[in-house]
């Protein structure tokens, strides 16, 4: 008897870390499959989490770091926008918006809480001729189930859900070519 409920248990344990093991497998996303519609992929910016800080911000109550390339990082220190010139195709940018709340330890401090969503832009004259050479994307991420989705009407804020989501409101920095963000002088 002993045996048998030593191996009823074993046999229990053993399906259980199979299940759970199967339930991670499923809930796990990977988010460089995902695309908005136009074709900008998450994929196209693999790595952004390692690029250099352009610069930071506080955007609606979010905290924003916006990221960029090597190829955009030169151009910025060559003086573009700032001298008129175009940023060069390749150039690309990621903005994360997480919510904020105050440090335990230092409450005069807002730090970073869970991330509320990534932002993309892609310079590409050719395949965006159509919205000033740039692509556009922005994927919402659910913090309970730790997946992105690309942005919609019902995001916050409303996207179009495309690749030249973004090319409405950066035309008030047509000048600039169409980038809001400042280098920030290290």
């Amino acid at each position: 008897m002993k045996r048998k409920t030593k191996l009823l248990i074993a046999g229990s344990l053993l399906a259980a870390g199979t299940l759970a093991g199967a339930a991670f497998a499923v809930s796990a996303q990977d988010k460089y499959a995902l695309k908005v519609p136009g074709g900008l992929a998450f994929s196209e910016f693999k790595g952004y989490e390692n690029w250099q800080v352009v610069s930071v911000s506080e955007d609606g109550g979010l905290l924003a770091v916006v990221m960029a390339n090597t190829t955009m990082i030169d151009a910025f220190k060559s003086g573009i926008p700032g001298n008129g010139k175009p940023f060069p195709d390749g150039s690309k940018m990621a903005k994360v918006h997480w919510n904020t709340k105050k440090l335990e330890t230092f409450p005069a401090a807002t730090v970073p809480a869970t991330q509320h969503d990534v932002d993309f832009m892609v310079k590409d004259s050719k395949r965006f001729a159509d919205s000033g050479g740039w692509g556009y994307a922005v994927f919402d991420r659910d913090a309970a189930t730790d997946t992105f989705t690309p942005g919609t009407r019902a995001s916050n804020p409303p996207q179009d859900n495309d690749a030249k989501c973004g090319y409405a409101c950066h035309t008030i920095v047509k000048g600039r070519d169409y980038v809001f963000t400042e280098y920030a002088k290290r």
